[in-house]
């Protein structure tokens, strides 16, 4: 018999885990709300404050996202005057990006409130509880990353 076979839907992992992304979500758009900027494009604009160039195909399994996705947040927030590309010298199809002055001003500022969002998800939860929690989604994510659309792949 399968393991969560006579488990109630709304007690099984990808349920919970589905809800809680959805609640997270809910928490950073409002503490963030004074930015308009999303959970994934503020995912991007992070990996590109280390201030190193990245094509679309890097940028994509740093933050865990598809490249057709890639493309359209990096064609919104270069729109926004938040990211910047140039052409690759080894291949002038390719586009190395960046952020611009705004962009890196602009996480910067985000930063306490994207922070504070995380905080907020995991309030009620021990100092102990939470080592143990982000241990264990770790090892899931690790377990499991292949089998997503997009792995993640950080340097």
């Amino acid at each position: 018999m399968p393991l969560f076979d006579k488990t109630p839907y709304h007690q099984t992992p990808g349920f919970l885990t589905r809800r809680l992304h959805q609640i997270h979500v809910a928490i950073f758009l409002e503490e963030c709300a004074a930015f308009n900027i999303t959970p994934v494009q503020f995912s991007l604009l992070k990996a590109l404050s280390a201030g190193t160039e990245m094509d679309q195909a890097t940028i994509a399994t740093q933050i865990g996202v598809d490249r057709t996705t890639t493309a359209g947040v990096l064609r919104r927030l270069h729109g926004r005057r938040l990211v910047k590309w140039r052409n690759a010298p080894h291949d002038l199809r390719a586009k190395l990006w960046r952020l611009t002055t705004a962009g890196n001003k602009l996480v910067k500022k985000m930063a306490p409130h994207a922070s504070r969002s995380h905080e907020r998800l995991v309030a009620s939860l021990t100092h102990s509880q939470l080592g143990t929690y982000i241990g264990v989604l770790r090892r899931l994510v690790d377990a499991n990353n292949e089998l997503g659309r997009a792995p993640l792949h950080l340097k």
